[in-house]
């Protein structure tokens, strides 16, 4: 399952140490004393300076070979306090994205403790830091680190029994300029080589502003030709002369289905000024029920005498109703004369949303969803439970959320979980929080009411371990009370397992036992009482996912798990075999309750066909340039419903662009951009070699020549995912889905002309081959380019209007011929420049006499509501 956002994500071996760290050039100090007051401890979170640089990306000899692959980085730590550290008895914890391999001398240790979290502490050798000197702890660290946003922020101070103090310097910080988040303790990248790639091969093309200035290939397009422009694209639409005011309202008419079917997107257009006029003074908005249409399909017509829908379904009609609105540009109320008959390209086109990782409360839930029925996606896949939280209430089970939705400063984890990804150590984190029953079937009302189905997800059997630490607390409860047989009915561990492992994500502790009744038991559980919430919402539960994802090298020693491999019926020889075992008999638990079961490709692999039942979701997230089109095809020839999940393209936790001041994880792609989402062609996986490099923008070949779908097979959708390891505001989640999710939507219902059919005898794709002709990358270009425009001028005010805070997208600027020429992937943005730091001045045509200014030049774009996006430095 692609829970993990690090390179590491496939790789499944690697050893927790304790390792030490030394700093440079001090001098024998006084003698030390004691922290022994909150105010001295306070004091040293407030003056403590923390900086993190990293020195170089590159592999050398000194990497430990058992680690990360034999892969690591070297960083230094930089410490110093204005009156300086004259004490011991403190440590700090903090966050970083990989296990810190080894250091240099032995003034502080720093130990790995579970998952990202580590500990530096002062060591035996340690005699002080005086006021003003400053500590240089070099390290190496596992595989790399590209990104600023790989620094975690919120280190923390503890010393005995104190409450922890935030180290101030590594609290995040608000730039003024933009609004984002700047992390003042994170060093910069600036060198090239040793800072921006990952190995001598990479052969990224970062997003400086020449580079996407010689890229972008935009035009500005007259706003007629927007005017019948609708996302996603209908499957046939023909405009006619004249256009339609809607000033005075609509009066719908007709067949009308159940209303609260329709409020939502009746709702939408009143935001846009069109209301609904119930006296006949609006135009006729006449709905007709049809047979022939499909359940989400729908007509469109409109003209003089008003607007005619036809429609099978309510959907259909809630449908007609937001390509009504999507024709509206923000500042107008007339609509072209047209005709529309549109049905989707895949039932299933979907976004996924982590919770679990970092919160998102139940309004951000809510926005997103009518995001998401604005373009007409219709699956919420809401993470819900993994290693950092679990997120929604359970009844029966409260130490799921009493414990299990908290990260705080707890050793003994009795009342929350250890911080992870830079959380912090306080209980009030913005990290924390469930949904309490209410809120999980307010979101349940509030997706039916805009044509979504949620599909529930906890992650299992790895990626549980906020499920482990509250089923284990909730046994020492029981057992204090002498409930023994109670205790035991949920619990998900062997206690006489000695296993020593690691997850991808570095814990030791996050995979329940898939040899235990007890974990059948807890699975149940936690989906009858999913169940019960959905009947309590009048929203039956329908799809659930179970992850199906494993922890390489767990239960080699639990007696259980032996216990099962000498079971002659079952006939498992591996450990690995046990994940299989574990999948099929949730998936069967699953369907028995007449849900249909859905499951990571990697861990639905590992199970045999013809025990699984007979209709299974799987999501194929492996990595194209790891052959993620074989295990798409594979599973898609089990005849399962497969969802297309491709990291390279739909990971919207990876950065927007190639450069490390963009937020993000980046193990499969540097920068996945909306252009590159609006040219995916998910029905031809292997294709994408034509266009698109690996991870380090080398040319990669796809074969399909002996792992070609079944002839007939088709994909069954599309889905968007946003994990959350390195997003942790709202404002982040908005910038990093939108406006990318647009283009997704636009892949998941309309199918291009451009998009090369697949060929089920199977083909070789490289950079090299050409099956895609030039006609066709030519209309692809054309098809850009209007889609861009309709962004820039139609659908990116309606963002700003309901305060989605979006990537506003970097620009791309050069110095021609003494002239300063500026160019917005996006046309109809607002662009500026500035000189030095001088007012920012509106761009609309070449600044002369450029070259001759002794100036460092910047340049940005403007969202429609003044917001300034990131501002770019010509070089």
């Amino acid at each position: 399952m692609p829970a993990s956002q690090h390179p590491s994500r496939l790789r499944k071996t690697v050893l927790a140490l304790a390792i030490s760290a030394a700093f440079s050039g001090c001098q024998p100090q006084a003698q030390l004393t004691a922290i022994d007051s909150q105010q001295q401890l306070h004091n040293l979170a407030s003056q403590l300076q923390v900086h993190y640089q990293v020195l170089d990306n590159r592999t050398d000899e000194h990497c430990d070979k058992q680690l990360t692959d034999g892969l690591c980085f070297r960083g230094q730590f930089t410490l110093s306090a204005a009156d300086g550290i004259q004490s011991r008895n403190w440590a700090m914890y903090f966050s970083d994205m990989t296990p810190i391999q080894s250091v240099e001398e032995k003034q502080f240790i720093i130990t790995h403790l579970n998952g990202d979290l580590h500990k530096l502490e002062p060591g035996p050798e340690f005699t002080g830091l005086a006021p003003g000197e400053t500590a240089n702890i070099n390290f190496r660290g596992g595989y790399w680190h590209l990104s600023k946003t790989d620094i975690m922020p919120n280190y923390y101070l503890v010393s005995g029994d104190l409450e922890p103090e935030t180290v101030t310097s590594t609290q995040p910080r608000t730039d003024a300029d933009s609004g984002l988040e700047n992390l003042p303790h994170a060093g910069e990248f600036t060198d090239p080589i040793k800072h921006l790639k990952r190995s001598e091969q990479d052969s990224t093309i970062f997003a400086t502003s020449e580079n996407l200035f010689e890229q972008i290939d935009t035009r500005y397009l007259q706003r007629d030709a927007l005017a019948s422009a609708i996302i996603p694209t209908p499957q046939q639409l023909r405009r006619l002369d004249g256009e339609l005011s809607l000033a005075k309202g609509i009066n719908l008419q007709g067949e009308l289905p159940v209303m609260d079917d329709l409020t939502s997107a009746l709702e939408a257009l009143q935001q846009l000024g069109i209301n609904q006029s119930p006296d006949g003074a609006g135009i006729h908005f006449r709905l007709v029920n049809s047979n022939s249409l499909g359940e989400e399909g729908y007509t469109l017509a409109i003209g003089d005498q008003g607007i005619k829908v036809g429609y099978q379904t309510a959907t259909g009609a809630a449908y007609a109703l937001r390509s009504l609105a999507s024709l509206l540009f923000i500042d107008s109320s007339s609509v072209p004369h047209l005709e529309i008959q549109d049905s989707p390209r895949f039932a299933f086109r979907g976004m996924h949303l982590d919770v679990a990782r970092n919160f998102r409360d139940k309004d951000y839930v809510l926005k997103l969803l009518e995001q998401m029925a604005r373009y007409k996606l219709n699956r919420l896949h809401l993470h819900l439970g993994d290693d950092e939280g679990w997120r929604v209430e359970i009844n029966d089970l409260p130490e799921l959320t009493d414990i299990g939705s908290q990260r705080c400063h707890n050793p003994e984890e009795n009342r929350c979980l250890m911080p992870q990804l830079g959380s912090g150590p306080h209980a009030s984190s913005p990290a924390n929080g469930y949904y309490t029953r209410a809120d999980y079937i307010d979101i349940l009302q509030a997706a039916r009411a805009r044509q979504i189905e949620v599909i529930p997800s906890f992650d299992m059997p790895g990626h549980s371990r906020a499920a482990v630490v509250a089923m284990e607390a909730r046994y020492r409860r029981l057992a204090a009370e002498e409930r023994y047989d109670e205790a035991s009915q949920y619990r998900l561990i062997d206690p006489q397992d000695t296993t020593r492992y690691s997850s991808i994500q570095f814990y030791q502790d996050n995979t329940l036992n898939v040899c235990l009744d007890s974990s059948y038991h807890f699975v149940g559980k936690v989906i009858d009482e999913v169940m019960a919430l959905h009947r309590e919402a009048g929203v039956a539960l329908t799809r659930y996912h179970i992850g199906a994802d494993e922890t390489a090298g767990a239960w080699l020693e639990s007696p259980a798990c032996q216990a099962l491999l000498n079971d002659e019926l079952l006939n498992l020889n591996t450990a690995h075999d046990l994940t299989g075992y574990f999948v099929e008999r949730v998936a069967n638990l699953v369907a028995e309750r007449g849900i249909v079961p859905a499951g990571w490709n990697d861990g639905m692999s590992a199970t045999t066909t013809a025990r699984m039942p007979a209709t299974v979701q799987s999501n194929a997230w492996t990595p194209l340039f790891w052959d993620g089109h074989k295990a798409a095809h594979e599973q898609a020839n089990r005849q399962w419903q497969v969802v297309i999940s491709t990291p390279d393209v739909t990971y919207f936790d990876f950065p927007h662009a190639a450069d490390p001041l963009e937020r993000g994880y980046y193990w499969a792609s540097r920068g996945t951009s909306t252009q590159q989402v609006f040219e995916f062609m998910p029905a031809n996986l292997p294709a994408q070699a034509e266009f698109w490099g690996d991870r380090q923008n080398n040319p990669m070949s796809l074969d399909d020549r002996h792992s070609q779908l079944q002839k007939g097979m088709e994909f069954y959708g599309l889905q968007g995912h946003l994990w959350t390891e390195v997003t942790r505001t709202d404002a982040q989640a908005d910038y990093m889905i939108f406006p990318r999710l647009i283009a997704l939507a636009e892949r998941a219902w309309h199918q291009a002309d451009w998009e090369l059919p697949y060929n089920y005898q199977g083909e070789l794709f490289s950079a090299d081959t050409h099956h895609v002709t030039e006609q066709a990358r030519q209309q692809r270009q054309q098809e850009w380019n209007h889609f861009a425009n309709v962004l820039g001028q139609k659908e990116l005010p309606k963002l700003d209007q309901q305060q989605i805070a979006y990537r506003i997208p970097t620009v791309g600027a050069k110095i021609q011929d003494g002239s300063l020429h500026i160019r917005s992937p996006l046309p109809g943005l607002t662009l500026q420049y500035r000189f030095d730091d001088q007012a920012w001045t509106q761009y609309t045509s070449p600044i002369e006499g450029v070259d001759e200014l002794d100036s460092t030049v910047q340049v940005r774009a403007l969202a429609s509501d003044g917001r300034p996006g990131r501002a770019l430095t010509l070089k």
